[in-house]
C-alpha cells in the first residue's frame, strides 16, 4: 500500500504566504487556496484616508445578515482637482503599476473584456464594445449601452446609441450596432460586429474546477448570402482599415478590431486596403472624445433583470441572482465615486453581493441605483492607490494564477491580481513640479 506525503510548500509560496501574513491573512497552504479561501473573509477595519488633494478613500466592512458580509472599498474624487482617464491596452496589465510616486495618484480596474483560458486565441482587440483610447475610437458598440466618456475635456455617464457615422475613402456611410434592433437601423446601414459577438464556453476543469474558451470554427459572423463582412483593424501609424473581405459572412469575429457588414450590394469603396474613419458614434463627434469605455448596466437595471447586451461573451452572467464581488462607478454630487464590494467565491460568508443587495447597500449610502454602474466585478475587482511613498491595493487579495500545465502549481498574485485589459487612472490636475 502506498502512503501520500503531502508536499512541502515552495519558496515562492513560503514568500507569499509571509506576505499574506503581513496583510492580515492567516494562509497555511497557498495551492488549498484553490479550494478554500475562507483565509480572506476577514472584516475590513474602518479606515478613512486622504491620498491626496481631491481623492478620498474610505474601506470599511458591510453586514448582510446570518454572518455573512462584504468589505467596501471607495474611491472619491473631486473633478475639479483631478482629472481621470480611461486605459485600455490589448497587451494587459497589472492594476497597481499603473501606480506611483512618479506616475498616478490611484487606478481601478476598469469594464468588462475579453476573458479566456484558451491563451492561443485572442482577439485582436479584447475590449467589449466601445473604447476610444487615447483619442482614438478602437472598437465599436454592438449594443446600446451605459459608456463612460472623456468629452470635450469633460468627464461624463449615460446611454451610447449603438450607431454612427464613419467614412470610407472619403465617402459618409451610417453605421449600427448587431445587436440592435433591425427596425432601429437606419436602411442600408453597416451593421457591426465584434468580440462582444462571441460565445464563451464554460466546461469542468479537475484543477481549476472550470475552463472558459472559444471554439474559433464557430467564432464567426452569421452566414448570410446577400451580405459582405468586412475586417477592420487598427494600427497605431496606419488608424482603420479594411483587410480582408468575407462574401456571403462567415468573418472572424477575432480578426480585428470590429467587422462592418453590408447588404445586397457592396457599398462604393469598401475594399481590401481602404481606409476606414469613424466620425460619430451615437450622435457625439468622435473629434472631442479623448477616452471611453462601455459599461455594465446600471445597479437598478442589474437588479431588475434588465440587462440586454451582456449575454454571451461574458460566458456566465454576473448579474445573476447570486453573491459576487462588484465593481461600481458613478457620477454623484459633483464627485466621481469608484466601489469594490469585495468577495471571495470559495468561502460561505463573504461572496459579495447580488444584484438586489448591491442596489440596496447604493441607495443606504445615499447613491442613486440608477446612477451607479458596473464595472467588470468578480476577480477583477481591485483598486490601487499610492500613499506616503508606498503603493496599496485593495479587492481581490484571493486571486490565484491559474496553472498553464499540469505539472504547474497555483500561484497567489493578490497583489497584482488578474492582467488587465482597461483601467480608470486618477491624477492630479496639477502637474508634478508646477506650482
Amino acid at each position: 500500500m502506498t502512503s501520500h506525503v503531502a508536499e512541502l510548500p515552495g519558496e515562492e509560496d513560503k514568500a507569499s504566504m509571509a506576505v499574506l501574513r503581513a496583510h492580515g491573512y492567516h494562509v497555511p497552504d497557498i495551492q488549498a487556496l484553490a479550494r478554500d479561501q475562507r483565509a480572506f473573509a476577514v472584516r475590513a477595519p474602518e479606515r478613512r484616508l486622504t491620498i491626496a488633494p481631491g481623492v478620498r478613500f474610505q474601506a470599511k466592512a458591510v453586514e448582510l445578515g446570518q454572518g455573512c458580509f462584504t468589505n467596501a472599498f471607495t474611491l472619491r474624487l473631486d473633478l475639479t482637482q483631478v482629472r481621470v482617464e480611461p486605459v485600455a491596452r490589448p497587451e494587459g496589465f497589472h492594476l497597481r503599476n499603473l501606480v506611483g510616486a512618479d506616475t498616478a495618484l490611484a487606478a481601478v480596474s476598469g469594464s468588462f473584456s475579453f476573458i479566456s483560458d484558451d491563451h492561443g486565441y485572442q482577439p485582436a482587440e479584447p475590449s467589449l464594445d466601445f473604447c476610444c483610447r487615447a483619442g482614438e475610437v478602437v472598437s465599436l458598440p454592438t449594443a446600446t449601452k451605459p459608456a463612460f466618456l472623456v468629452h470635450h475635456g469633460q468627464v461624463a455617464i449615460g446611454t451610447l446609441t449603438a450607431a454612427g457615422t464613419l467614412k470610407v475613402q472619403g465617402r459618409t456611410y451610417q453605421w449600427a450596432g448587431s445587436k440592435q434592433p433591425q427596425e432601429a437601423s437606419e436602411p442600408g446601414a453597416l451593421t457591426v460586429f465584434g468580440a462582444a459577438n462571441c460565445r464563451v464556453r464554460y466546461s469542468d476543469h479537475p484543477r481549476t474546477g472550470f475552463v472558459r474558451d472559444v471554439a474559433p470554427a464557430t467564432n464567426i459572423t452569421p452566414p448570410d448570402p446577400t451580405a459582405v463582412d468586412y475586417v477592420v483593424s487598427w494600427t497605431p501609424d496606419d488608424g482603420h482599415s479594411v483587410t480582408s473581405v468575407h462574401p456571403g459572412g462567415g468573418a472572424g469575429l477575432f480578426a480585428g478590431n470590429f467587422v462592418l457588414r453590408a447588404k445586397r450590394s457592396r457599398p462604393e469603396g469598401l475594399r481590401a486596403g481602404a481606409r476606414v474613419q469613424i466620425t460619430q458614434v451615437g450622435g457625439l463627434d468622435v473629434r472631442h472624445m479623448s477616452g471611453g469605455l462601455s459599461l455594465g448596466p446600471s445597479i437598478a437595471d442589474a437588479a431588475a433583470g434588465v440587462t440586454p447586451g451582456y449575454d454571451q461573451c461574458l460566458g456566465t452572467s454576473p448579474f445573476r441572482d447570486r453573491r459576487n464581488a462588484r465593481t461600481l462607478i458613478g457620477l454623484h454630487g459633483g464627485e466621481l465615486w469608484f466601489m469594490v464590494l469585495d468577495g471571495a467565491p470559495l468561502t460561505e460568508t463573504f461572496r459579495g453581493l447580488t444584484p438586489a443587495e448591491t442596489a440596496e447597500f447604493c441607495t443606504a449610502e445615499g447613491l442613486d441605483p440608477f446612477r451607479m454602474y458596473h464595472l467588470d466585478g468578480g476577480a477583477s475587482s481591485k483598486i490601487a492607490f499610492a500613499h506616503r511613498g508606498e503603493t496599496h491595493v485593495a479587492g481581490s487579495m484571493h486571486y490565484l494564477r491559474w496553472p498553464h500545465s499540469p505539472g504547474e502549481p497555483f500561484r497567489w498574485q493578490g497583489l497584482d491580481g488578474r492582467v488587465l485589459r482597461s483601467a480608470f487612472v486618477v491624477n492630479s490636475h496639477h502637474p508634478k513640479g508646477a506650482r
